[in-house]
């Protein structure tokens, strides 16, 4: 239903997380070169547990292949630099939802050059810096399957 983006991720136990998310929550996750861990790292498969087998996952060597090969509806950009709210999106199935790397986020100057359809944010306190990867995948995630009925879901 929906494509979860992990751009340059650097921590296996977060995309793990969300391997194990993906699976649950019917959407395909893609993974961006390059990757702070080999797939085959012992802690993302923990993290994940045996729900790789169920989770639709593809690496592409870089956002461009992504897009060509995936063709999605849309593509969102995950920043704390956006001012648009997560919820106020009016998500729809084929929609892409791109996560930066754990340390430094998209940086403006990739921002600046990558297709977007938009930018979103989590809300947060003031003064907080940011969200857990995983945590932040679930909480987008979580919204648009939402506003869809939880379509697939029991």
């Amino acid at each position: 239903m929906f494509h979860v983006v992990l751009f340059r991720p650097e921590i296996p136990p977060n995309t793990g997380n969300v391997i194990r998310l993906s699976a649950n929550a019917g959407a395909s996750l893609h993974l961006i070169e390059p990757l702070g861990f080999s797939v085959e790292h012992a802690r993302l498969r923990r993290a994940g547990l045996d729900y790789r087998e169920f989770a639709s996952l593809a690496v592409h060597p870089d956002l461009d292949a992504f897009r060509q090969a995936v063709r999605p509806g849309r593509l969102f950009v995950f920043t704390t630099a956006a001012r648009l709210r997560h919820d106020l999106v009016a998500w729809r199935p084929g929609d892409a939802l791109l996560f930066g790397p754990e340390s430094a986020s998209v940086s403006d100057a990739e921002l600046a050059t990558m297709p977007c359809d938009g930018l979103v944010r989590l809300p947060m306190r003031p003064g907080s810096r940011s969200l857990n990867l995983s945590n932040a995948v679930a909480i987008a995630v979580y919204e648009a399957w939402r506003q869809h009925g939880f379509a697939g879901g029991l």
